[in-house]
Order: structure tokens, then C-alpha cells, then sequence
């Protein structure tokens, strides 16, 4: 099992560890990471792992086991893998975590704004999309942006809480996304919270902690996706 430190705190770029296990696949398993694996439509992060006499092992993506509880660092082609016992520290591209994390949450926004079912969706450097059951509803552009603006600019607190299995079942309308089920088996499930009554969902991904990190959005293409389903991009404008 390894420790996901990003869980409790996504601001972490750093943090001390000891490589466990390497698999026959050449991924590195940590006991403890910042590193976030890839899950939900949210991409795993990126960076690298420095060993004590600075030789850096840099890291293309971050997947979980086959367990679901180890994280695995999927090194870049011809490194040179630690052996386990080895003590490293783990370094994210914070830059792009970041912009994973803003964009993360501004879907979370669009979901308030579209309050439709959402059929899928994907997180994207700068830019991310949900996929809407609309039935025969349009999007009007400007309205959507307009609304979309004005809630990243209350500039609400984020938040995570946690509720057991049991409570999600008896509250169903929680659950936003019919593609992606909230992850359980541990018998808790972690809900992230914007602002007092703005969006409650169960979400294991990373976010900012204030909707006004997010910055002015823009609106991308919106298509059809089948008979009913609309797809919606948004993007950062910096």
C-alpha cells in the first residue's frame, strides 16, 4: 500500500520516501507520494525521483496496481531502476499539477452551471471537457461563460469531507457522473465541498482551495454526441 500523501494535501511537491517494490514492468512502487495516479479522467502526475547522490530518475505518468492501493511511477524508457529499500525523495511537475488542479475543479463549477447528468468527461493540461445527458437542450455560449465566471469569482472555499458507503447510498443525488463511480472498498468516501452550498460530489481528485485560483475561463467547441449527450470544453486563458 502506499501513502497518498496528495489526498490530504495537493499543494505537496516534495516528500521523502522508500521505494517498496519495482515490478517486472519496470514501474516503481513508493510507501509514501505526492504523486497523483491516474483515475476518474484525471491524469497521473509527472516529475521524478531523486536519489541521495542526485541522480534523478524522471517519471512519464503514475498509474495505480493491480491492488488498487499501490501507486506505481512509470519511469521514462532507459533509466536506471532503484532497488527496493532504496530512499529517495519524489518531485512533482508542479507546474502542470496546478493547472490539472484548477482546471479539475472548474468542471466541478461547470457541472453547477450545466446542472445536467454527466456522461463523461477528461482533465487536461489547460483545458478539460464534460460530456451532458441535454436530451434536446442547447448551450448558449454566452450565458454558460457568463455563469461559469461569475462563480469562480465568489471565490469560494474547496473542501473535503468524508461520509461512509452506507450515507452515499442513502443520498444518491450526490453522485453527479454516470460513467465515473465513486472509488470505494475502504467504506468511507471522500466528497469535495465548493463553498457553503455551491457543489457537493464525491471526488477523489485534486483541487485548488479557493475557486479564484482558477483565473478567467473560456469556453472551447461544444458538440453533439450522440442523440442526446453535448460536450462542453473549457480551458484556462492564461
Amino acid at each position: 500500500m502506499t501513502t497518498p500523501l496528495f489526498r490530504e494535501d495537493a499543494y505537496l511537491r516534495s516528500c521523502e520516501a522508500e521505494v517498496t517494490d519495482v515490478n517486472d514492468r519496470g514501474g516503481i512502487v513508493l510507501d509514501r507520494t505526492v504523486f497523483y495516479a491516474t483515475g476518474g479522467g484525471h491524469p497521473g502526475d509527472k516529475g521524478f525521483l531523486e536519489l541521495d547522490d542526485g541522480i534523478r530518475i524522471e517519471i512519464a505518468t503514475t498509474v495505480y496496481g493491480e491492488d488498487g492501493t499501490s501507486i506505481v511511477h512509470v519511469p521514462s524508457e532507459g533509466q536506471t531502476l532503484p532497488a527496493p529499500g532504496t530512499k529517495l525523495a519524489a518531485h512533482i511537475d508542479w507546474q502542470r499539477r496546478y493547472r490539472l488542479m484548477r482546471v479539475h475543479t472548474a468542471l466541478h463549477l461547470l457541472s453547477v452551471a450545466l446542472p445536467y447528468p454527466v456522461t463523461g468527461g477528461q482533465i487536461g493540461d489547460g483545458e478539460g471537457r464534460l460530456d451532458f445527458d441535454m436530451g434536446d437542450d442547447t448551450v448558449d455560449k454566452e450565458v454558460l461563460l457568463e455563469k461559469l465566471n461569475s462563480l469562480v469569482g465568489q471565490d469560494s472555499g474547496v473542501t473535503t469531507e468524508w461520509i461512509t458507503d452506507e450515507e452515499l447510498d442513502a443520498n444518491p443525488a450526490l453522485v453527479k457522473t454516470m460513467s465515473v463511480k465513486p472509488p470505494r472498498g475502504s467504506g468511507k468516501v471522500r466528497l469535495v465541498r465548493i463553498g457553503e452550498d455551491v457543489d457537493l460530489q464525491p471526488c477523489g481528485g485534486t483541487h485548488v482551495s479557493r475557486t479564484s485560483e482558477i483565473g478567467d475561463l473560456a469556453l472551447g467547441k461544444t458538440e453533439k454526441k450522440g442523440k442526446q449527450n453535448r460536450r462542453v470544453r473549457i480551458r484556462l486563458t492564461d
